[in-house]
């Protein structure tokens, strides 16, 4: 009696609520079972990524655009979205809507932020070219979410197959912040080519088959060795010294190792044959 009870009055607040719960089907002990609700802070870093990416284009929409905070906010989304997923795993928060979700706030704060952003700053001065390359930008990171999600069970976690949408969205933010710090906008004709060139290689080198390294392998709770936390304080304060140009060269160099490695390789088969 208790449990129909308990099963009339649970069907009776689904009817009433406004927003249906979420349900879904997990593993635990060898057996798939239902749960309710979903975890509160991977999706909740998530959130505040997807935040941050939304300031990033109501940043270049004011009347005043700041390209400078728009640039910031997508940056501090990258280290937000770098840490929803590693957070889920160390607490053991992993679920299908997590995945979901972060897919879908990576499409916002990697895809269409960063393209307002090129387009708003430097591409406009182009025409409808700026806005078609700011397009196909968009449109190579929603074709890199959706390869990387119909891959992600079978790939080698070591590698990204094209450069990930965080990265190339650092590449544009970088290039918007390095420049408009200085004062510099789209409005010369060479500052609109670079912008072009530096958006479409970005949206172009997502989609390519470039490998590059995840990191993902690099194991956050062992211990390493004490020269390795003196090289971060050193990398910090090169960072800090300059962050602009410091992240702009520094994402340039990760986009183009993919280009390179592959070269590389191609040269030492040519060798071996």
């Amino acid at each position: 009696m208790d449990k129909d009870q308990n099963k009339e009055r649970s069907s009776t607040v689904d009817v009433l609520l406004p927003v249906d719960e979420h349900v879904e089907e997990v593993a635990e002990g060898g057996e798939k079972v239902k749960r309710r609700g979903v975890y509160l802070l991977p999706n909740l870093l998530t959130t505040a990524a997807l935040f941050c990416g939304f300031y990033a284009i109501v940043s270049v929409l004011a009347e005043q655009p700041n390209y400078d905070a728009a640039a910031i906010a997508i940056f501090v989304a990258m280290i937000l979205d770098g840490l929803d997923g590693r957070v889920a795993r160390l607490i053991n928060a992993q679920s299908k809507f997590g995945a979901e979700y972060d897919s879908l706030s990576d499409m916002v704060s990697f895809g269409v932020a960063p393209a307002l952003v090129a387009f708003s700053w430097g591409l406009s001065g182009l025409g409808k070219v700026g806005w078609m390359i700011a397009f196909i930008y968009a449109a190579c990171a929603a074709l890199r979410l959706a390869r990387f999600n119909t891959m992600a069970d079978t790939a080698d976690k070591r590698y990204f197959t094209g450069l990930n949408s965080p990265s190339a969205a650092a590449l544009v933010a970088g290039m918007v912040w390095a420049f408009s710090d200085f004062g510099v906008t789209g409005d010369s004709i060479v500052v609109a080519f670079m912008a072009a060139v530096m958006t479409g290689m970005a949206g172009i080198l997502m989609i390519s088959n470039f490998r590059y390294h995840s990191f993902k392998q690099l194991d956050l709770r062992g211990r390493v060795p004490f020269i390795v936390i003196i090289a971060l304080v050193l990398v910090f304060a090169v960072v800090f010294s300059d962050p602009p140009r410091v992240l702009l060269v520094g994402f340039l160099i990760y986009a183009l190792s993919g280009p390179v490695s592959a070269l590389i390789r191609l040269k030492n088969i040519q060798k071996a044959d």
